[in-house]
């Protein structure tokens, strides 16, 4: 008898379980299949050929570019979750730990990996990052080369710099207690962007090499200071490392962005802006005002595009009309609003797996991209549709395994590691944030408790690791 009682209490507590498990994957999933897209939007865009073999394909990026569209999306998504993971846990030190965990590990393996394996005609590292070495290994390593004149020692990692940026925006944010502000803070960007963004901003500081290599010393101190201060775990050093951190973003972002002012405000205003809909999501924001500010971030965000980018702005935006900006701009918004409505319903698991290997994914394949021009060098154009056909379902099945394989065996034990080093230290004092005068001691919740992602883990893994 109380071994069929056992049996039985294990049964429900394992169907209980799994229902939890459920309506959190039907929660993030939604997130991951949003991440899936962007990721693959990018690979296509910069892959080219499927565009190419579609009549008129390589006119699409005029009208509508698709790396802009992909990188906007990816931005609206980390709006949504990162300072939502940030405010559950409380605990600066142990975002910031998890946070470098999660993107310096994958980052050097993928470039020692393309340095090892691709022969310099290929390679993926640029030659100014030869010519200027110590220089490029500071730069890359705080994650803000973008914006210190330092050229990305992979392509794809300019995004990168600007998602650091946003980590130091939120951490002094919520020192402050004004993390709540997300709306004012959204709307401030976007009008700084219409109203100054054809102010020519870049690289004000980094003249030349000579200050370049100043900037990145200075910008070198500062973090490591800030970093020493936060990793304490002492509440009044936690308040003025962040306060370091969130000073420099800002003064790096108005005076030395390597993008144009208006796109430069415009991301920041894209991030905050998904912070607004996590607010609303769960009842932490008026609808009026989540609705108000998200339509004029939308609207700002199109016309910036339409009058700021011609001329020697469309370089800098890799772009080849202001079209090209706008279009993409306001596609990324109307995925991301499209997911967040359908964010009940389950995605397809192809998609939401592409989601959770997306960082991999993002950052592997434009050396997988160079490896293949690499093993066809001498070869002649691929003519007929069976090549064609086999020429991508090869590539996207290399890239998609060896990004799986990064996640399996880079991505989750640095996480873990990370985890275990938070646990082995001492615990930080609390850090209670000043209430503002949008921030209620008990914020109203319409839905269950946020899922922490701040380390990207996908849903099903998730569901594994929580399930007896």
């Amino acid at each position: 008898m109380k071994l069929t009682e056992r049996l039985s209490s294990r049964r429900v507590a394992r169907e209980a379980a799994e229902g939890g498990t459920r309506a959190a994957a039907s929660r993030l999933g939604w997130l991951d299949a949003l991440r899936g897209i962007a990721a693959l939007t990018v690979v296509v865009h910069h892959l080219g050929l499927p565009l190419s073999w579609v009549p008129h394909g390589s006119r699409l990026p005029y009208y509508l570019h698709p790396g802009i569209f992909g990188v906007m999306l990816f931005f609206l998504v980390s709006g949504y979750i990162i300072p939502a993971s940030l405010e559950r846990r409380g605990d600066i030190r142990g975002f910031w730990v998890s946070r470098l965990f999660r993107i310096y590990p994958v980052v050097i393996v993928t470039l020692v990996g393309s340095l090892l394996v691709l022969p310099r005609a290929y390679t993926v590292v640029a030659n100014w990052n030869y010519q200027h070495p110590m220089l490029t290994a500071v730069g890359n390593a705080l994650m803000i080369q973008d914006l210190i004149g330092v050229t990305n020692v992979l392509g794809v990692m300019w995004t990168l710099a600007y998602e650091m940026v946003f980590y130091y925006f939120v951490t002094a944010l919520f020192v402050l207690g004004w993390h709540r502000r997300s709306a004012p803070i959204a709307v401030g960007f976007a009008a700084v962007a219409l109203l100054l963004g054809g102010w020519a901003s870049v690289g004000l500081i980094t003249v030349d090499v000579t200050a370049t290599r100043h900037l990145a010393l200075a910008c070198a101190t500062v973090v490591v200071m800030a970093m020493a201060c936060i990793m304490t775990g002492k509440a009044a050093l936690i308040r003025m490392g962040a306060l370091l951190l969130g000073g420099l973003g800002l003064l790096l972002i108005t005076l030395n962005s390597r993008a144009t002012f208006f796109e430069t405000m415009m991301i920041f205003a894209t991030m905050f802006s998904g912070t607004v809909l996590y607010r609303l999501e769960h009842g932490q924001i008026d609808r009026a005002q989540a609705a108000l500010t998200c339509a004029f971030v939308i609207v700002c965000g199109f016309l910036v595009g339409y009058m700021y980018n011609h001329g020697t702005a469309l370089w800098r935006t890799w772009s080849d009309s202001w079209m090209a900006w706008s279009f993409a701009y306001v596609a990324a918004w109307a995925v991301f609003l499209g997911g967040m409505l359908l964010r009940k319903r389950r995605f397809p698991r192809w998609l939401t797996m592409l989601g959770a290997i997306s960082y991999s994914l993002y950052l592997l394949h434009n050396p997988v991209i160079h490896a293949m021009g690499w093993m066809l060098r001498g070869r002649g154009p691929i003519e007929s549709w069976t090549g064609r056909l086999l020429l991508l379902g090869a590539f996207m099945g290399a890239l998609v395994l060896l990004s799986y394989l990064s996640y399996r065996l880079v991505e989750l034990p640095f996480q873990n590691l990370g985890r275990r080093a938070l646990k082995a230290v001492k615990r930080p004092e609390p850090l209670r944030p000043p209430q503002g005068p949008q921030a209620p001691s008990t914020p109203r919740a319409t839905g269950p408790a946020p899922v922490d992602v701040v380390d990207a883990e996908p849903v099903a893994e998730k569901v594994r690791a929580t399930t007896p």
